[in-house]
């Protein structure tokens, strides 16, 4: 149940006869819009769908036909590929960078798109505050990072470029192995997914519960106020959203770009 509906459940205030009706789990669950197929299409889908067409469609017009003199179109969308092009791939990885700015900014602007959703009109909800998005996005960037890492490295070199340390002393070398192994191999994808995961839903979580908590408390009485400030710490909670939204964007592309970095470099 979404935060409109919640705020849809008629006649429930504070002097009415029901109790809050808090946010919790059940707001991130919805029940299939559409079948496609036998196949159950939930808003959270539909709208991952809408970002990655979005994407694709957006790129696509910008770059179709490119012009020594861009566009307004075509401009903005080589802001976005420069953007991450010389503020991430470049900046981290080096040189070797170029070959991955379209992946990265891929990455990028479709986690940016499905995090804005949260606070577009009949959309509202980021679909990445469902821990299954970030997962699939964290696998995709941790698949690179292995396939790179032994592209690069070989096999032995791969494994070496993982869970080795150059200069440790040698009572060490089994504890930091064993350590560097969690981290790189382990620990690495469910970090990138929960950090970005995390976020969005405590973020999303937040806006919900003061825009209930503004409907249930909007009565002919004092708790008008009340509701009125629940109400501004709603619209403030939205536009820190806003920045939330861009930085957990450029933060999960940013981490890829470093364990591209990381596959790349020589065994340390």
């Amino acid at each position: 149940m979404s935060a409109h509906m919640l705020l849809a459940e008629s006649g429930c205030h504070i002097n009415a006869d029901c109790a809050f009706p808090a946010p919790g789990l059940h707001s991130f669950n919805f029940q299939p819009i559409f079948s496609v197929g036998g196949f159950d299409f939930t808003k959270p889908m539909l709208l991952t769908v809408i970002c990655m067409l979005a994407v694709i469609g957006f790129f696509f017009a910008a770059f179709r036909k490119p012009k020594l003199v861009p566009g307004k179109m075509q401009l903005v969308g080589e802001i976005g590929y420069n953007f991450v092009a010389r503020s991430i791939a470049l900046e981290v990885i080096g040189k070797k960078g170029s070959k991955y700015v379209p992946f990265l900014t891929s990455i990028f602007f479709f986690v940016w798109i499905m995090n804005v959703m949260s606070i577009i009109p009949l959309a509202q909800f980021p679909a990445t505050s469902r821990f299954a998005y970030p997962v699939v996005l964290a696998a995709l960037v941790y698949i690179t990072y292995m396939f790179l890492t032994f592209k690069t490295h070989g096999f032995k070199g791969g494994v070496k470029n993982l869970v080795w340390l150059d200069g440790l002393p040698k009572p060490l070398v089994p504890l930091i192995v064993l350590l560097e192994f969690f981290s790189n191999v382990i620990l690495r994808p469910f970090t990138l997914a929960v950090r970005l995961w995390a976020n969005m839903f405590a973020g999303h979580m937040l806006i919900v519960m003061f825009s209930v908590a503004s409907w249930y408390l909007l009565t002919p009485s004092i708790m008008s106020a009340v509701a009125g400030g629940s109400f501004l710490l709603a619209l403030a909670m939205t536009t820190l959203e806003v920045l939330i939204q861009f930085l957990q964007a450029y933060i999960f592309t940013l981490l890829a770009s470093i364990y591209i970095q990381g596959a790349l470099e020589e065994g340390h």
